[in-house]
């Protein structure tokens, strides 16, 4: 399949799962395609054909805007190199989670949960392992016999009850035959990425080429503000005033720009989705759409205190 093909998919799956999607991010390059959001999910999606064409700089921004807003990074593709990959299978790039569409829409529409996870030297189980010891305390095992009867050391056994060690899958079979019960965990790919505080900066330690965004994001420092660039993202920079509960995504528009219409779209759709405040801050271009706040840099400089500032928004 195609990357627009397999883009497609996703998003039709997405929403016949009742999740609300932003606008695709094509203005500029951009480390996520979508986001989308359902109750206490929220995720950063990006498709891939090919997931071994994920670039490491790309992941890490798609990880800490992720981390940001408490969100899930997930990755979509159908092949790993020259192979496809698994259904019900979880593969792992630059430690975000990676899956092909089938299991996304098992996930989403059927409720079943992947259960194998890729890693180096073949498919791996996460497994329950306090139910393990439960199981083999209540046969009467020691864990030295129990292990004997698994041909495993006692310290691999151990790893499994501690929840320190993943088994291969021919173990884990091996392991629900001799205690009689399912032992296996599912794998929650939409677990959320805690927040992070080291996303956030003080702008004059924050190395920007673009003069116009250095100035603005070093006030938003002095207005108190936490602040962060981003890169490869429709939004230039992530804004959040703790006291009053607020994120902002922001654009910085120059009078150089062409493509700021589409990128202002995506910018509010996606502030839509992840519950953040759209803001563009500009030097005197003008941007025809009444529902993103509009604040002339001039003005910005005047400002003294983040109340200011946010009863512009």
């Amino acid at each position: 399949m195609k990357r627009t093909e397999i883009l497609n998919t996703t998003e039709s799956i997405l929403e016949k799962a009742g999740f609300q999607l932003s606008r695709r991010c094509t203005s500029r390059p951009s480390c996520f395609d979508f986001a989308a959001q359902k109750n206490e999910k929220l995720a950063f999606m990006k498709v891939y054909a090919n997931i071994g064409n994920v670039f490491a700089k790309d992941a890490s921004e798609l990880q800490t805007i992720s981390e940001c807003f408490s969100a899930t990074p997930l990755i979509i593709g159908e092949k790993t190199r020259r192979k496809p990959l698994e259904d019900d299978t979880v593969y792992s790039r630059y430690n975000i989670y990676a899956i092909n569409s089938k299991t996304l829409e098992d996930m989403v529409l059927h409720g079943m949960h992947p259960l194998v996870e890729a890693g180096h030297g073949g498919y791996y189980i996460k497994l329950d392992g306090n139910l393990i010891r439960k199981r083999r305390q209540e046969l009467g095992l020691s864990v030295g016999k129990m292990a004997e009867m698994m041909g495993i050391s006692r310290r691999t056994l151990y790893g499994y009850e501690r929840g320190m060690a993943k088994a291969l899958v021919s173990a884990t079979y091996k392991l629900e035959w001799v205690l009689g019960v399912p032992v296996v965990q599912f794998i929650d790919v939409f677990q959320p990425t805690p927040p992070s505080t080291g996303f956030f900066a003080k702008a004059k330690r924050i190395i920007v080429k673009h003069r116009f965004l250095q100035t603005v994001l070093r006030k938003f420092a002095q207005l108190d503000f936490r602040v962060a660039h981003t890169y490869r993202a429709p939004f230039d920079f992530i804004a959040q005033c703790s006291e009053k509960n607020l994120k902002i995504i922001g654009g910085v528009a120059d009078k150089k720009e062409r493509n700021v219409d589409q990128r202002t779209e995506e910018i509010i759709s996606v502030g839509k989705v992840i519950n953040a405040q759209p803001v563009f801050i500009t030097d005197g271009k003008k941007i025809p759409n009444n529902n993103i706040s509009l604040i002339h840099h001039e003005d910005l400089v005047k400002m003294r205190f983040p109340e200011e500032f946010i009863a512009q928004l």
